[in-house]
Parts: structure tokens; C-alpha cells; sequence
């Protein structure tokens, strides 16, 4: 897989902010500190697309990037990334908290070129309460949940196939549901983007086109 291009696109609180829904869009979701951000940017393949801070809770409106990539096969495909602010995070009000998950949940239920939402969690962790919480609101929505479990890096190699199948236990799904990624190991990337480009209808072969592909001359 070629990324071509990964660029911010523009933020937003509100769907007057929204960009035109012209393209395939996936929404990446997780509690604060789970890698979301390294997990996008190794997706991508860029270092800073999306900021990476030390202090869990600092994205606070919907960001979305739009991205240009393609297969081994030479088909294009062109699509759409929105980051969401993380939940759970202890140092942010009641009332904030309150603003976020409206301007979250308003999205993810009238967003009409949403395909999917990816749904992170720490495969050291396991699923928490909250994970459990957003598994459950999606399916009810319902949308396209991709389940992925990141910092797999921490755990040893032994130990990596139970604690996903544990996850899979907590979240109500099957283990050959859950994606272990590492964004410090390269560790699930195509598995990741074969997923997201399934639910796109976009693997099509080189020269042919499909709804969000591209194909250059």
C-alpha cells in the first residue's frame, strides 16, 4: 500500500463545519492515551500529520484529513479520515465532557458518507467500561464497527493472541475481529486498510473505477 497524499482537511464542532461529504469517511475513536494519533500517522505513513501530545484530552473537535493512496494493483483510491476528541479523559468539566459526546454523537449518527468507525483500544488494557459503552452505541446506530487493539508492542509475542481474544470477550465479538496493531512495529497496518477499503466498495483492480477511487493516467 502507497499513500499518495494525507492532508488536513479542516476541524469542526458543529455540521455547518463539516466538509462536503464527497468522500468515503471513517471516524477514529478511543479513550485519551490510547495511541489514536500514532495509531493515524502510521496509517498514513506521516510522522505529524496528526499531533501527538503527552497530555491525553488535547483534541477537542472533530479534524478531519483526506487521504490518497494505492494498492499493489495500481488502483487508486481516494477517502477521508475524521478524528474525534478522546473520552474518558478525568481533567476535563462535566459540561465539557457533555459538549463533546453531543457534537460526537451528532456526527456519527447524520454523517451520511460515514462507512465506519474505527474503535480503539489498549491491547495491554483491555476493553474498559467506556470501550464497552461506545462498542454498544455504535452497534445500536448502528454503524460498521473496526475493532483494533494498539501498543501490541508491549505485550510478548505469547501473550498477544490471549489478550485479544480477552477483548473480544468483553466487547461481544469475535477474535478474528480484532486487528492488533503497533504503530511502533508496523504490526497491522494492511490489515487495517484492507478493512477500511472492504467497507469503502473501493477494491476494485487497477483501471477499473469505483464510488471515492481514483484512477490517474
Amino acid at each position: 500500500m502507497k499513500i499518495i497524499s494525507a492532508d488536513f482537511k479542516t476541524t469542526a464542532t458543529a455540521p455547518a463545519g463539516w466538509p462536503a461529504a464527497d468522500l468515503p469517511e471513517f471516524a477514529f475513536a478511543g479513550r485519551s492515551n490510547v495511541g489514536k494519533s500514532s495509531m493515524i500517522n502510521k496509517l498514513v505513513a506521516r510522522k505529524n500529520l496528526v499531533r501527538v501530545s503527552n497530555q491525553p484530552g488535547r483534541t477537542r473537535t472533530l479534524n478531519f484529513f483526506d487521504i490518497r493512496l494505492e494498492e499493489l494493483s495500481g488502483a487508486r483510491h481516494a477517502l477521508r479520515f475524521c478524528d474525534l476528541p478522546g473520552y474518558g479523559f478525568a481533567r476535563v468539566s462535566h459540561s465539557e465532557r457533555a459538549s463533546w459526546r453531543k457534537m460526537i454523537e451528532r456526527y456519527l449518527i447524520e454523517r451520511q458518507s460515514l462507512r465506519g468507525v474505527v474503535c480503539i483500544v489498549d491491547a495491554e488494557v483491555g476493553a474498559t467500561s467506556l470501550d464497552r459503552e461506545l462498542m454498544s452505541w455504535i452497534r445500536s446506530i448502528p454503524r460498521e464497527a473496526v475493532v483494533v487493539a494498539t501498543k501490541t508492542d508491549r505485550l510478548g509475542k505469547a501473550r498477544r493472541k490471549p489478550h485479544l481474544t480477552r477483548i473480544a470477550k468483553q466487547l461481544g465479538t469475535q477474535a478474528n475481529a480484532i486487528t492488533g496493531f503497533s504503530a511502533i512495529e508496523g504490526l497491522g497496518v494492511d490489515e487495517v486498510w484492507s478493512r477500511l477499503l472492504e467497507l469503502t466498495g473501493t477494491t476494485s483492480t487497477a483501471g477499473s473505477t469505483a464510488p471515492g477511487s481514483e484512477n490517474d493516467s
